[in-house]
């Protein structure tokens, strides 16, 4: 048995595949189950790190502390050299990737019963839009922290392209395959032939016709879910006496998981109370002051998160805002919701378009759509993508595992 596996650190959730013959190639990775949330928590009160499910249960049990996620979303950023103030004592950001991936490969160490001294390592076909230069650096620090947490060989295969060979082990026959992977932080797809005897290659590159990606995913439909109908009940979009709004730079701020500590801020805390003497409308800002207060700003982003999953098989649904003051109920509809994505769904439409253009491949030549990521059950980007291929058969993928299984049989042709 291998060495070596596959691991997809991913946005929101993260895997680890190892190929077993006759078996699962998901490791267990935290109380029976295959996926890791991609979140750290930093317990003051217990003076202790936790990770996953664990930390988002420590989060909203009400401990002091501070709650990290959508770490992948520093890599290719300036972000990544810069540090932060953690339990009183300065921690830099590449220290906290390295210790969440090395979390990650001791639970699967632990789960395997061995060592993995090799990883093929998932990645998006971007990790930063129209930037080779911090693509290229995104990658490498992938790498460093790699081999920091004691993997010795490391390759890298792009998130859809892993997809793609989990679907490639189901089949019978030759398919042209649309890989659609919607994660938390990027969009990637794939267009790839796919079949069992292409399977055996160790070679693939004459099979993969084209690939793509955009900087866009599930946490940026949070994001505009929630800037669209739960920030209005903070004070967004509302006005001063002098008739100018209020900034939006602080519910941007809330909205977005890796900004929401800025709105915890001693500065952002008094430039809000600042605007509040100016305010027409007291009410909203005395909401979202006893957020801030409160540091709540974490669990309102899991609330609009709660909301975009509802809205993906739900044309309506009734959020419970039981932490503002005074609580609301917020009837969210799927058609707002639609609405607030719209440009972004029409990015990623775009992208689809440009790759077949790229690929000189006609829509009625794909066989096959396959829909992977958590965030691919949002019901207008299927349709449009849908729409771009109306002849294709739609599958839909192992939404929070295919990467890590194609992953691992990655791995076995690589490593052996």
């Amino acid at each position: 048995m291998p060495n070596a596996c596959g691991v997809d650190f991913g946005t929101s959730n993260s895997t680890v595949g190892w190929s077993r013959p006759g078996q699962s190639p998901l490791l267990q990775l935290e109380d029976g189950k295959v996926t890791l949330p991609s979140v750290v928590f930093f317990n003051a009160d217990e003076e202790q790190v936790y990770y996953g499910r664990a930390a988002l249960a420590n989060y909203l049990e009400g401990y002091e502390g501070r709650l990290m996620r959508s770490l992948k979303s520093l890599l290719g950023t300036s972000l990544i050299d810069d540090q932060t103030e953690v339990m009183g004592t300065v921690l830099p950001f590449r220290t906290l990737l390295t210790q969440f991936i090395g979390e990650l490969k001791h639970r699967a160490e632990t789960a395997a019963g061995r060592e993995f001294t090799s990883a093929v390592m998932g990645r998006p076909v971007h990790f930063v839009d129209d930037n080779d230069e911090a693509d290229t650096l995104a990658e490498d620090t992938l790498y460093e922290i790699a081999q920091s947490v004691g993997f010795t060989d490391i390759d890298f295969q792009y998130e859809p392209i892993a997809a793609a060979f989990d679907y490639e082990s189901q089949l019978d026959r030759e398919e042209l395959v649309l890989i659609a992977d919607i994660g938390g932080g990027t969009s990637d797809f794939s267009l790839v032939r796919l079949s069992p005897q292409r399977a055996k290659q160790v070679d693939r590159r004459n099979d993969i016709l084209a690939s793509a990606g955009v900087h866009i995913g599930g946490t940026d439909f949070d994001k505009y879910l929630s800037l669209n109908s739960i920030m209005p009940l903070l004070g967004l979009g509302s006005q001063l006496n002098n008739g100018a709004e209020i900034p939006s730079s602080y519910y941007f701020n809330l909205a977005t998981w890796h900004t929401i500590n800025l709105a915890y801020t001693q500065k952002t805390w008094l430039q809000i109370k600042d605007i509040y003497r100016d305010a027409r409308d007291k009410e909203k800002l005395d909401r979202l002051l006893n957020l801030i207060e409160h540091r709540s700003g974490h669990w309102l982003a899991l609330k609009a998160e709660e909301g975009k999953i509802a809205l993906s098989s739900q044309t309506q649904m009734e959020l419970l805002l039981d932490r503002l003051q005074p609580a609301e109920s917020l009837l969210l509809q799927r058609e707002g919701f639609e609405h607030a994505i719209e440009k972004l769904v029409s990015s990623i439409e775009n992208t689809v378009s440009a790759l077949l253009q790229d690929a000189g491949i006609s829509a009625d030549d794909v066989d096959t759509v396959v829909f992977t990521g958590g965030s691919s059950g949002v019901r207008l980007l299927r349709e449009k993508i849908g729409a771009l291929l109306p002849s294709a058969r739609r599958v839909e993928g192992d939404l929070f595992g295919s990467i890590g299984a194609g992953l691992a049989l990655d791995a076995v042709r690589k490593f052996g």
